[in-house]
């Protein structure tokens, strides 16, 4: 592919992002493969939920800046489970996960209805825009419904979704939590091709960007 194709995927990721739309990105053959359908935090609503969980089909996230985590005091989950499961040497894509807490909005009655994630979702990217202002534990619990991402400082320390999609937000001007969610294919249940990721981001008019194109853009 061309570097003016590379940089017109990157540009409309980039819009789409500004205009609060989802994008479609492809981390790496060689790391987890996969497509996730990638929303800036603040603008979703449940009719977005229902889209991850019907079209996408894998766990729903948000990822958030690494000085956002910080702020609201939120850890890497494996170092404060005291269980001889928790570790970090299992995975074959990465070093380390970058799992932190499971949270609802206190808001919310159950935290696991549409509604009920959107809500979670948005004030999440919400509380990202000024995150010294917020009282974390005031307005969210843990345990919830929604896994919470901590990013690694920047794409040259990481390059997962949840970098990608940070240093997207970022690169749009929005607050720097997405909410990520892997596309699967529905017959063969593992993850949904790069083609048919592209024909379904087609059919939607959906922004689709390779993970090496931001790399190269925004690194």
């Amino acid at each position: 592919m061309s570097k003016s194709s590379n940089a017109t995927a990157v540009a409309s990721a980039v819009a789409a992002f500004r205009d609060g739309d989802p994008v479609l990105v492809h981390d790496a053959a060689d790391r987890e493969g996969e497509v996730d359908l990638v929303y800036p935090a603040a603008s979703v609503e449940p009719a977005d939920v229902a889209r991850m969980r019907n079209d996408a089909g894998g766990l729903v996230c948000v990822a958030l800046a690494e000085p956002v985590a910080d702020a609201f005091e939120l850890p890497f989950v494996v170092d404060e489970l005291d269980h001889p499961a928790a570790d970090h040497g299992h995975l074959g894509y990465d070093d380390r996960s970058s799992f932190s807490l499971t949270v609802n909005h206190r808001d919310t009655y159950t935290g696991i209805t549409d509604d009920d994630r959107a809500l979670t979702i948005s004030e999440l990217g919400r509380a990202a825009a000024d995150p010294d202002a917020v009282a974390f534990a005031d307005a969210f619990r843990a345990p919830g419904h929604v896994h919470v991402l901590r990013a690694a400082p920047s794409l040259a320390d990481r390059q997962g979704h949840t970098e990608l999609g940070v240093a997207l937000a970022r690169e749009a001007g929005v607050p720097p939590a997405v909410v990520v969610c892997e596309m699967l294919d529905d017959e063969t249940g593992g993850a949904l091709s790069v083609d048919d990721a592209k024909a379904y981001a087609d059919r939607h008019d959906f922004a689709y960007v390779e993970g090496s194109e931001l790399l190269d853009a925004l690194q």
